[in-house]
């Protein structure tokens, strides 16, 4: 039996990835919506989980557009919707590793 990645399964993969990048960033959206989040340990490590690993994306487009609104935490932050507005990419990256 011969086990070997092809270009299509590896566009796969790729697009998986996507797929669970953009539902982190969701989290991020929904969670941000809930002022005060209550304290449960899962839901905690869930959240510190998505902020961890999308931060870094989402500081990119932070620089290049600085939240609005009032200060003290109060601000519109519109780095994540950028950030899935560019994750239409996706179809273009996937189909360029597919052939």
């Amino acid at each position: 039996m011969v086990l070997a990645l092809t270009r299509g399964n590896i566009a796969d993969y790729v697009s998986a990835l996507f797929v669970v990048y953009v539902i982190l960033i969701f989290i991020r959206i929904v969670a941000s919506f809930v002022p005060r989040m209550p304290y449960n340990p899962y839901l905690r490590a869930v959240l510190d989980f998505a902020t961890e690993v999308t931060d870094p994306y989402l500081s990119f487009f932070r620089r290049l557009i600085p939240p609005m609104g009032g200060g003290g935490g109060f601000g519109l932050d519109l780095s994540p919707m950028i950030g899935l507005i560019v994750f239409v990419a996706q179809k273009l990256i996937v189909n360029l590793i597919a052939g």
